[in-house]
């Protein structure tokens, strides 16, 4: 128990011990939010990191102000710290990054007494969401110096990553076919019964009486077809240019025998368009069944784990990515790997006969599980090849180290920084927010496996 003197405070009772204790005691010098932070803090690393990367990309826009005018910007270096620590640590909303700089020491030291709003830190994300790949790939070039990325194997996968959208707001092709006819009926309805009340009301008050109004049913209906007719003409642009590219009914053209499945330019009825986020897409994924989303992939180098290359992708399907992972690996460490692994998913004839043409020594799974299945007969030649080297102790025993290499890359992200969302909408600024969090990651990893050498 303690004691009361009167005088309002309490005394500790004799006999114990306790560190001092004054919430109101004032400091005696001004105080440095430096000496909150560990020597070893992530925050300094990440400071300390920025400070010596060119940011030339992100200084561009701003010149120097001749008249004095208007309100000073914050500077890029510094906001580029909140965000990448932010993110580091799994802060990705900018409300929260904002409330963060007040709450939180490290955010704090990181602005050095400045507060942007956060309207100010979404703005600056938005406005640099194209230059996040090339400050991702000067961190990879800051691992290699350290002698973290050496380039012997390489691990390529993808994983499933939600949108800022939800699978309800998407509409499939014929279903928005289906729907705008129904809304044409209707309209027309509600038009009919519009026309016979404004009769009645002519004959009741005049041909002067104001009745020209549109109902607001009528509003409604009509401002939802017009979202569903420009839903239907993107879709039918798109498909237009897919089938231009994959040269659809070509065949039957040249032989005239048959027809397609379809005409060119026409969807099929089950192609479906998102109404928040239009260049998102329905994707299957192994944990939550089909979210509306996007692929996310990452190209990991073998000896501490680090990303070296990232991209993101609108198709379900991995086939398409495994030759520009590859490619982009290899442009932004400027090395070639010896060895690359990927499962069935990025097996294609084109792709593996690819890597041969590049030198590269491939190790891809062509069916599922570790050891791969008989070839077809029709298989190409670079298939067969592939299909003899996997069948050798040495391919099974290199593919081993495929999981793990790359898919601790995706629980660190999903389940340390926490994402599993995008919180921006459209291909470009998915694909930017994309490398700010690998980018983050491997930050996160330097920070811990660096040797300083004073």
């Amino acid at each position: 128990m303690l004691d009361s003197d009167g005088s309002g405070k309490y005394k500790w009772p004799m006999g114990q011990t306790f560190e001092p204790y004054e919430p109101e005691q004032a400091l005696l010098f001004p105080p440095s939010v430096s000496d909150w932070l560990p020597e070893g803090h992530l925050a300094r690393f990440v400071s300390e990191t920025v400070d010596e990367l060119d940011l030339s990309p992100f200084l561009k826009k701003f010149g120097e102000r001749e008249d004095g005018r208007g309100q000073l910007a914050y500077h890029p270096r510094m906001m580029l710290k909140v965000l990448i620590f932010a993110y580091s640590r799994g802060i990705f909303s900018s409300r929260k990054i904002a409330a963060g700089i007040e709450d939180l020491v490290a955010l704090r030291y990181l602005a050095a007494g400045n507060s942007p709003s956060h309207r100010t830190i979404a703005r600056f994300r938005q406005e640099h969401i194209s230059h996040f790949q090339a400050l991702f790939v000067q961190i990879v070039r800051v691992a290699m110096n350290a002698g973290l990325v050496k380039m012997g194997t390489l691990a390529i996968d993808g994983t499933k990553l939600k949108a800022n959208a939800s699978k309800r707001k998407a509409m499939s092709y014929g279903r928005m076919k289906g729907e705008e006819r129904r809304l044409e009926e209707e309209i027309k309805k509600i038009i009919g019964i519009a026309q016979g009340i404004d009769e009645a009301e002519d004959e009741e008050f005049g041909p002067d009486f104001r009745g020209d109004e549109l109902p607001q049913e009528l509003q409604t209906r009509k401002g939802r077809k017009e979202k569903i007719r420009a839903a239907i003409k993107a879709l039918e642009e798109e498909q237009s240019k897919e089938d231009e590219e994959s040269g659809h009914g070509e065949k039957q053209r040249q032989t005239g025998r048959g027809r397609p499945r379809r005409p060119d330019g026409v969807p099929p009825d089950n192609k479906q368009r998102n109404f928040t986020d239009p260049e998102s897409r329905i994707m299957g994924s192994p944990q939550k069944g089909f979210v509306q989303g996007y692929n996310g992939q990452i190209a990991v180098d073998g000896k501490k784990q680090i990303i070296v290359a990232t991209g993101v992708t609108q198709c379900a399907a991995d086939t398409t990515e495994l030759i520009p992972l590859t490619k982009a690996a290899m442009k932004n460490t400027r090395r070639n790997p010896t060895k690359v692994l990927a499962d069935a998913g990025y097996k294609s004839e084109a792709n593996l006969q690819e890597l041969e043409d590049m030198g590269v020594e491939a190790h891809v799974a062509l069916g599922r599980g570790e050891r791969s299945s008989e070839p077809s007969p029709s298989a190409g030649p670079a298939t067969k090849r592939m299909h003899r080297r996997r069948a050798t102790e040495r391919s099974r025993k290199i593919y081993k180290k495929r999981k793990a290499i790359v898919e601790p890359a995706f629980g660190w992200i999903k389940s340390v920084l926490g994402f599993r969302s995008f919180s921006m909408r459209g291909l470009k600024q998915v694909r930017g927010e994309w490398d700010l969090v690998c980018l983050a990651l491997n930050m996160k990893r330097l920070a811990s496996r660096m040797e300083w050498v004073a």
